[in-house]
């Protein structure tokens, strides 16, 4: 096991028995050797703790019982995982293969990173691919300047960073990982992988497409106090794009730039 740090990956759970078994399975097959899986389910009633009772054995933790909502269940489980390395993985989305033995190996290359990222795909409700979100490598004044420019569907950090950070902020509902991820690059130095690890799905029932007023609050919120100027946020769009092209992400970047201008939204690339 010397070769393979442990991992914790934490899934909160709540009514999302159309895709949990779907996010279990892509945990359980990575066919990682030091892995801890735990689940915190918020009491369903939809036949999610049917799900998860088939694979208890496999489950180093889980319980179904009433919530505070998202935040508190993930630090629920956060709370007992033991892993050096930890993540948390929502009920409708998933890891694509070899993503566990990839933050492994970045790793390893890397002893001093305590923040590790890679790529995500969008995905619809029937896992089909619906477009690749690229990164590069996070950084505090980075995430201050174009938000959140990672996701949780495909990171992992140190838990010894966890520990001197601390947990979630229970004051927020939506925007709660931004917060998170933002006390995390403060602490640490992050890497960025290029490879696609996880994916984020869209379907009708996710917070972003409900609750989209509050994601805007709660940024305003985290925000308060530690804007960054306009200029530095187009430095920092520069940089992005500098080190997309570096990746040899030209293709990406073209991509994005014909989105923009088409008015479709979301970041330029």
């Amino acid at each position: 096991m010397a070769d393979f740090p442990r991992i914790t990956v934490v899934t909160p759970s709540f009514n999302q028995a159309a895709y949990l078994e779907r996010t279990i399975c892509s945990v359980l097959d990575q066919g990682y050797p030091n892995l801890e899986y735990i689940i915190v389910d918020g009491g369903s009633t939809d036949g999610s703790v049917d799900i998860i009772r088939r694979y208890a054995d496999r489950l180093s933790w889980w319980v179904s019982e009433p919530d505070r909502g998202q935040t508190d269940a993930l630090n629920k489980g956060l709370r007992r995982a033991t892993g050096e390395w930890v993540a948390w993985q929502n009920s409708d989305d998933i890891y694509y293969p070899g993503a566990f033995h990839d933050l492994s190996a970045a790793a390893a290359k890397h002893p001093w990173a305590g923040l590790v990222i890679g790529d995500m795909m969008l995905i619809d409700e029937h896992d089909h691919p619906l477009r690749d979100i690229r990164y590069v490598k996070p950084s505090y004044r980075a995430l201050l300047a174009e938000g959140m420019l990672l996701a949780n569907q495909a990171a992992f950090w140190r838990r010894s960073l966890q520990e001197k950070t601390g947990l979630l902020d229970e004051r927020y509902h939506c925007s709660f990982d931004y917060e998170w991820f933002l006390r995390l690059a403060q602490h640490a130095e992050g890497i960025h992988v290029d490879c696609i690890w996880g994916a984020l799905r869209l379907h009708g029932e996710t917070k972003t497409s409900l609750m989209e007023h509050l994601f805007q609050e709660e940024n305003q919120m985290i925000l308060a106090g530690r804007e960054i100027p306009s200029w530095q946020k187009k430095v920092y769009k520069l940089r992005r794009l500098a080190l997309m092209l570096g990746q040899g992400q030209v293709a990406y970047v073209l991509r994005g730039l014909s989105r923009h201008a088409r008015g479709q939204g979301g970041a330029m690339y």
